[in-house]
């Protein structure tokens, strides 16, 4: 039986509701699954939920759907924000992708003293968690920040929001920290913290140094293992 597609789509949904699909769906939907008309989608907007839908007219330059009854509105996800520094490009596209699976709510890259990769491109990252949320059945996607320099960040921090920072020198494990949101997690670049990051980010109060076991780990798996661990300990 074919899997029924689900679509993240630009426009607001509501009931009744009819439009043409972007032109990043139609090759999709059109040549690849070849969807005649009648065929059900799943819709989704990040805003109100998921949808039913129906196609109602499909080409190999235009395919219109209908909405129908919403499924289900959009999850709740913990008030919890990603700061990591960037790395090679496929692999910050795979942070990207497995921190919207596990359900950050905000991603922020951070340019840190020993960042080698500073160029982003906003539009393939946002397809990338796109992507991850249509396979996994999400109905949220997180919010990607503009990349925005550690000192900036550390200057206007939050105080009621904790920051987990994963420090290479020592900590404690996540368990013993006591997570809860608002919070953020501070993954560093290849190189580490320069000494002048390190001693500001322990200036600030709500640091919390986070131990992420015995083993170095590249940046991309302390992303994955230190997010898994707060929603284990302190999230959903």
């Amino acid at each position: 039986m074919r899997q029924i597609p689900r679509l993240f789509v630009d426009e607001r949904l509501e009931a009744g509701a009819e439009f043409p699909l972007a032109d990043r769906h139609i090759h999709y939907l059109a040549t690849v699954l070849r969807l005649q008309p009648g065929a059900e989608l799943r819709l989704l907007d990040d805003a109100t939920g998921e949808w039913a839908a129906v196609v109602v007219e499909a080409g190999r330059k235009r395919v219109v759907a209908r909405v129908g009854a919403m499924i289900r509105g959009r999850e709740t996800v913990p008030d919890l924000w990603l700061l990591t520094a960037p790395i090679r490009a496929e692999r910050f596209e795979w942070i990207v992708e497995k921190a919207t699976e596990l359900g950050v709510a905000r991603i922020v890259p951070v340019l840190t003293e020993r960042v080698n990769h500073g160029r982003l491109k906003p539009e393939r990252l946002r397809a990338h968690m796109v992507e991850a949320a249509e396979q996994c059945g999400r109905t949220a996607l997180p919010d990607l920040a503009e990349a925005v320099k550690l000192s900036s960040l550390l200057a206007g921090w939050p105080p009621e929001r904790a920051l987990f920072f994963a420090d290479e020198e020592g900590g404690e494990p996540m368990g013993a920290l006591k997570p809860a949101t608002p919070a953020a997690i501070l993954i560093g670049p290849e190189g580490g913290f320069s000494p002048a990051e390190r001693e500001a980010l322990l200036k600030l109060a709500p640091v919390r140094r986070l131990a992420l076991g015995p083993r170095i780990l590249r940046a991309d798996t302390a992303v994955v293992a230190a997010i898994a661990q707060f929603q284990l300990f302190g999230g959903d």
